[in-house]
Order: C-alpha cells, then structure tokens, then sequence
C-alpha cells in the first residue's frame, strides 16, 4: 500500500510511495561544521539515498525508512519541523554580517523570524525572507512577506509566491528599524491567521478583503 505525507513527523513522502525525505532545521541556512558533519553520519547511518541543499536553504535528507524516521530526528539537537500549514524556513542573505553590498542586517532580523514564527499553524503554508539590499538574493520579492533592506531600513513587501500561479509581491511600507519589522510581521500573521481561508495564501486574502483594508489592519 503506498504511502502518505506524515507532517506532525515532518516527513515527506518520495516518488517510491515508500521511503520519506525529512529536513532538519538550519535557521538561515547557517551551518556549524558540527551540524553538516551530523548530517553526513546521520545519512551514512540510515542508510539514506542522498543530501540536497534546498532552495529553502536547508539540507533535506532523501531516502529514510517509516521506521526509522523517530530516529532520525532523535539525532538532531533542533527536531522542529515545518511542512504542511505551516510559516516555513525563513530565508536570508548574510547581510551586513559579510556582504559588501548589505545595507541591514538580515540575518538579525531574519533569526529573530525564524525563532518566533517557524513551524507555527497558518492557514495555508507562508514564507519569509529577508535581503540585506535590493539585489534580493532571497526572493523576498516572491514570499508571503519579504524585507529588504535599505539605506534607510527596511521595506516590507506583502502577497508574493512561487509556484505554478506565481506573483510578485508589492511594498507595503518602507524605513522600517528590525524591532518594527518584527512587530509588523507579527500584525500581518495575526491578520492572516484570523482572515486567511485555506488554501489561500497570503496574497489572496489581501485580494479578497482589499490591499487598503488590509494596510489598514496591519499598519
């Protein structure tokens, strides 16, 4: 009998209908050298098919047995999970931790993001990301909320998404200091959470009560 998505376990079923794929938390996509060695004996140790760095910027590890997928979370210090309705990884750039071209510092931002909100219940499945320029390595352009930072702070973007129906967001607010930005992604999920309908994203509410009544809650 095939088998299904498990999400309170965080597995994924794969193209065999038998073996799952899970993808242990990487906040930011910043690894130890500790947690990269963990995933390699991890993979080793159960046998799995193969590691891929996502575009998600995480490692998912492919190939793991039903019986085996306790265990496998059981090897990681962080085993949150976040697949299924969810707030998804939280992408971002090194920002002005490293890059020339930063403006603000991302990863401050996008960590505190990802520490508040990652793997909390939303109606439909809703990403973050966060640029430390306007080059916008992480795709906040194409996210539920994006940040980009600025000269002068950062500008919030609302209602983009990937996918076979992609759209571009569009600006919300800008001079934001990262406390604000916070505060407003805290607004803007509190508004998702109580007016979101699934499967609607982010973008389809805003469509469906209105960009000024939704600026007007969140603002």
């Amino acid at each position: 009998m095939a088998k299904a998505n498990i999400p309170e376990k965080g597995a994924i079923v794969q193209r065999d209908f038998e073996t799952y794929s899970l993808a242990p938390h990487v906040a930011g996509g910043f690894a130890t050298p500790a947690f990269l060695r963990k995933v390699a004996d991890v993979a080793e140790k159960y046998d799995a098919k193969f590691v891929k760095l996502t575009g998600t910027q995480r490692f998912i590890i492919v190939g793991i047995k039903e019986e085996d997928i306790d265990a496998v979370w059981n090897e990681f210090e962080d085993s949150s999970k976040a697949i299924g309705l969810t707030i998804r990884s939280i992408q971002m750039c090194p920002g002005a931790r490293s890059c020339k071209r930063a403006k603000q510092d991302s990863p401050g931002l996008g960590l505190a993001l990802d520490k508040e909100f990652y793997g909390k219940p939303v109606p439909a499945k809703f990403k973050m990301a966060v640029s430390g320029c306007t080059n916008c390595c992480p795709d906040p352009w194409m996210r539920d909320l994006g940040f980009i930072g600025t000269d002068d702070g950062f500008t919030a973007v609302v209602g983009g998404k990937g996918g076979g129906t992609a759209r571009i967001a569009q600006e919300l607010t800008t001079g934001l200091s990262q406390d604000q930005a916070l505060e407003l992604a805290r607004r803007v999920i509190a508004f998702y959470r109580e007016n979101g309908k699934a499967p609607e994203r982010l973008g389809g509410t805003i469509d469906r009560v209105g960009f000024e009544n939704f600026k007007k809650a969140v603002l």
